[in-house]
C-alpha cells in the first residue's frame, strides 16, 4: 500500500494550458513579438518559467537578457491578475483526492511553476486536499533533481518503496526515476504517451482514477 502521492501541477491536477498561454502571448504582445497558438505551449511549460520565456522568444532574440527580463515582468504580472480565469481541475482530479484522503494517503504537490503561484491556485482549487505544496523556490533545484522527491519523503514519513509520482512530462518521469520512486505518465496533460515512456515510466494512465488501483 502507497501511503504517498506525489502529483506535479499542470498538466496533472490542473488544466493551466490556456492562462499560461494568455499571460505569455501578452508578453509577447507588449514587445511586439509574435505570439504563438494555445496548443503550441503545450511544449513550451513544464520546465520553469524561465525555460517557457526561452522558448516562446524568436530564436534570433533569446540571447537578449533584457528582453528575456521584460517578457518575464509581463508574464508575472498577467499571470499574477488573471493565473485562475481559465483554469480548472481536470476531470475526476477531485474525487481521486478526496478517495485517496480517505484511504489515508497523503497528496502533495511538487511544480516547477513558481511557489507564489503554485499555493494559491492548490489552496482555490483543493482546499485542503494536499498536505505538501512545492513550486518552484529559490535556492533550490527544479524537477527533475531528485532532492525535491527526497524532501517529500522525509516529511511525509515515508520511503521511496511508498511512493508514487503522477505527472504529465518527461520531466516529471525523470523526477521519479532519479528519486527511486514509482512514475506514473498522464496520458490526460500536455505531453505525448512517447515522451512519458521514453523518459522512463513505469505505467502510464488514461485518467486519474487509475491511480486509485496502483496503491
Amino acid at each position: 500500500m502507497k501511503t504517498l502521492v506525489i502529483f506535479d501541477l499542470d498538466g496533472t491536477l490542473l488544466n493551466t494550458l490556456d492562462d499560461l498561454a494568455a499571460a505569455a502571448n501578452h508578453a509577447l504582445a507588449e514587445q511586439e513579438l509574435p505570439v504563438h497558438p494555445v496548443e503550441q505551449y503545450k511544449t513550451f511549460v513544464g520546465d520553469g518559467v524561465y525555460k517557457l520565456i526561452e522558448r516562446m522568444t524568436p530564436p534570433a532574440q533569446r540571447a537578449d537578457t533584457a528582453l528575456a527580463a521584460r517578457l518575464k515582468e509581463g508574464f508575472d504580472r498577467y499571470y499574477a491578475a488573471h493565473g485562475e480565469e481559465l483554469t480548472a481541475p481536470y476531470p475526476g482530479v477531485l474525487d481521486t483526492l478526496d478517495a485517496l484522503r480517505e484511504r489515508g494517503v497523503i497528496c502533495a504537490v511538487l511544480s516547477n511553476k513558481p511557489h507564489e503561484f503554485s499555493v494559491p491556485l492548490c489552496k482555490r482549487f483543493f482546499g485542503d486536499r494536499l498536505r505538501f505544496v512545492h513550486g518552484q523556490r529559490q535556492g533550490y533545484p527544479r524537477k527533475p533533481d531528485r532532492r525535491l522527491v527526497t524532501e517529500l519523503l522525509e516529511l511525509a514519513d515515508a520511503q521511496p518503496e511508498d511512493c508514487l509520482y503522477v505527472g504529465d512530462s518527461g520531466v516529471d518521469m525523470q523526477t521519479a526515476k532519479n528519486a527511486g520512486v514509482f512514475a506514473v505518465g498522464a496520458l490526460w496533460g500536455f505531453r505525448t504517451r512517447e515522451e512519458l515512456e521514453q523518459a522512463g515510466a513505469d505505467t502510464v494512465a488514461g485518467s486519474i482514477e487509475e491511480i486509485l488501483h496502483l496503491l
